[in-house]
């Protein structure tokens, strides 16, 4: 781990946190963004996960801990809020949480393999 991957894990986290907080509250009063929510939370959660990538991620196994932690963290939060306001199930807390987790592993991933061949190539 690089010394800016633990400034970078935490400054994308607190990023998607409040992208996803935004993405509730606006959902919360239009209902087109509340029925997207699952996809836009995920497309979040992607974002975050391919910055960490893309900036931080020094190995295969960071790139996963890196892109779960950014992805997971902030839907986790976001879910609760939007089960506060009364616009999620209690069970989306596990299923929203792993499947953003695993989106912001995929974009963390899918941009150090990319990242890494390219470096090998030049």
């Amino acid at each position: 781990m690089s010394n800016r991957s633990p400034a970078t894990l935490w400054t994308l986290t607190a990023a998607g946190t409040v992208l996803q907080i935004a993405m509730v509250v606006a959902g919360n009063f239009s209902p087109t963004i509340l029925n997207l929510s699952g996809p836009l939370g995920m497309s979040i959660s992607l974002l975050v996960g391919l910055l960490y990538g893309l900036n931080a991620a020094t190995s295969f196994a960071d790139a996963v801990r890196g892109g779960a932690i950014t992805g997971g963290v902030g839907a986790f939060i976001g879910i609760g809020v939007a089960y506060l306001l009364g616009n999620a199930f209690l069970w989306l807390f596990a299923f929203g949480t792993a499947s953003s987790a695993v989106a912001g592993i995929l974009g963390a991933v899918a941009v150090f393999a990319a990242v890494r061949r390219r470096r090998q190539l030049a």
